[in-house]
């Protein structure tokens, strides 16, 4: 188990890292295998500024 630099990595150890490099890994081959309908990018787009605006210092 190798100490990562956390000026160069987020994880503490290469272990770590890997984990979660095959864990991105599998979601992101999911995602490209889904038959599911993709979401219009203008929908996604109103639905994030909904999200801002409600979080946002009134």
């Amino acid at each position: 188990m190798a100490d990562l630099n956390p000026i160069e990595s987020e994880f503490a150890t290469t272990e770590e890292a890997e984990a979660y490099d095959a864990w991105f890994r599998a979601k992101v081959e999911k995602a490209m295998t889904s038959t599911a309908p993709g979401i219009p990018h203008d929908q996604v787009m109103a639905e994030m500024q909904a999200v801002i605006e409600k979080h946002r210092p009134r």
